[in-house]
């Protein structure tokens, strides 16, 4: 009886033991799992106060903007005015890197502000518009020049409808396929679709304001 009692009495000192170690155990790895909890915490506030530039928008978000313009007209104008300067200066690598710019430009471009009719014709522009610049930043440049004739008539018909600040020149050289047009922030001749082999090819057709 004695001796029934004695293992009776190890089995549960042994049973005590393992509970507690086991406790110990859930508290180590519930501390652990805290600690985990409190450095993810501690790395979103770090990264909330990294991304949060004080007027309630992440950097990111504003990044983002800066590369997709602003939304406005002006800011595909720029973007078409350096992409006919590199195909001018026959730079294949820059009219990629303008292509994919003028894309996203063309993506941002704000309607909001405009009649019903317009903002259907300007849909339409930008959806072609997009197509073609994405054609010019993966494209040799033969190809972007092709592209590079649609995109300007596109910009012409946007600017036909959101009009500009500035005064453009409409330029066309007779030659490159069967005649084709560009647009200009002045009256000299710096031919896009030919570059340096015709250099001055074409004429000023008219001013837009």
């Amino acid at each position: 009886m004695s001796r029934l009692k004695s293992t009776l009495g190890i089995v549960a000192i042994a049973f005590m033991t393992l509970t507690a170690v086991s406790c110990k155990d859930s508290n180590k790895e519930q501390d652990r799992t805290d600690g985990d909890h409190s450095e993810m915490n501690s790395g979103e506030d770090h990264s909330k106060m990294n991304h949060d530039n004080g007027d309630g928008h992440h950097d990111g978000e504003k990044k983002e903007m800066a590369m997709g313009s602003d939304g406005s007209p002006q800011a595909v104008l720029n973007d078409y005015f350096n992409l006919k300067d590199a195909l001018v200066a026959d730079d294949n690598a820059k009219a990629k890197e303008l292509g994919a710019v003028i894309a996203l430009s063309f993506g941002n471009l704000d309607v909001s502000n405009y009649t019903d009719s317009q903002k259907t014709e300007l849909t339409d522009i930008i959806e072609d518009a997009v197509e073609h610049a994405e054609h010019i930043s993966e494209s040799d440049i033969d190809h972007q020049r092709e592209h590079f004739k649609v995109l300007s008539k596109d910009v012409t018909d946007m600017v036909a409808i959101t009009g500009t600040k500035n005064t453009l020149y409409q330029q066309f050289c007779p030659m490159y396929d069967g005649g084709s047009a560009w647009l200009s922030l002045s009256k000299d001749i710096k031919n896009p679709y030919y570059g340096s082999k015709m250099l001055n090819c074409g004429e000023v057709q008219k001013e837009i304001n």
